[in-house]
């Protein structure tokens, strides 16, 4: 009986938390295809600024590799990797196009921002500006406006947040 190599593919990586680079490395090392993804950032602290490349996906970074059961050990070995993002057990490859599409985005340096999918409902906090820390419940989404319910008073209170980044709680 002839085994059929598996074929090669993207696939995203859950890795441990500020160790994305490091982890991307040890998998090149090995001859895997590695990408990750990174925007520049500029960090603030009370008495200095600084630039600095930040993933775009904190805590993830994408392989290529099949998933024959030798390779799929090597990424799963490998320090810092946490798992293979999965669906229901299984590793779900990332289509060639939208990996080309990233890339594309990252080597133009365009100015970009990781929004989470909210939903309405869903507990939400908001971050940065003079509503920084405030949560509540997302309640609607219409065209660029959003509203989230804050628990401030033991009352509900209905504010627009255009222009607001919001998290989950």
């Amino acid at each position: 009986m002839e085994t059929v190599a598996a074929e090669a593919r993207w696939y995203a990586l859950q890795i441990r938390h500020h160790c994305e680079k490091k982890a991307l490395t040890y998998l090149s090392r090995k001859g895997l295809g590695t990408f990750l993804p990174s925007r520049v950032e500029i960090r603030r602290w009370s008495d200095r600024k600084r630039t600095i490349e930040v993933p775009l996906f904190s805590g993830y970074g994408f392989v290529y590799a099949s998933l024959a059961d030798s390779t799929r050990l090597q990424v799963l070995q490998t320090e810092g990797v946490l798992g293979f993002v999965n669906h229901q057990g299984k590793a779900m490859p990332i289509p060639e196009k939208q990996i080309h599409d990233l890339r594309l985005l990252t080597t133009q340096q365009m100015p970009c921002t990781v929004h989470v999918s909210l939903q309405a409902g869903q507990r939400v906090r908001v971050r940065g500006g003079c509503l920084d820390g405030i949560e509540g419940t997302l309640t609607a989404a219409h065209d660029d406006r959003m509203f989230i319910s804050l628990d401030v008073l033991n009352r509900s209170v209905a504010v627009s947040i255009t222009g607001y980044e919001l998290e989950p709680a």
